[in-house]
């Protein structure tokens, strides 16, 4: 299946949590679960956001990966579909 994670740092985060945050994000990137695979990532202009596309087998794969950065940052998780077919005709 097709997710969208959306993730928001949170506001005020010391820097010893931005630290481990970014140990989190490197030991996920060294270790994507089985069945995972990222197909995009952006980031808002801003960088208030990331976005990342992820093909994965359920969503409790995408929870249980996002469960360890919900300390740091706030989770959305949306199952999308791909669209086709659409012309400007």
């Amino acid at each position: 299946m097709l997710v969208f994670l959306i993730n928001r740092t949170r506001a005020g985060l010391a820097p010893g949590q931005y630290a481990r945050l970014a140990e989190l994000a490197k030991a996920f990137y060294a270790n994507v679960p089985p069945g995972v695979a990222i197909r995009g990532e952006w980031a808002a202009a801003d960088y208030s956001r990331n976005f990342s596309l992820l093909e994965a087998p359920d969503l409790d794969t995408v929870e249980r990966m996002a469960a360890p950065f919900r300390e740091f940052v706030d989770v959305d998780i949306v199952a999308v579909n791909a669209v086709t077919g659409w012309t400007a005709s």
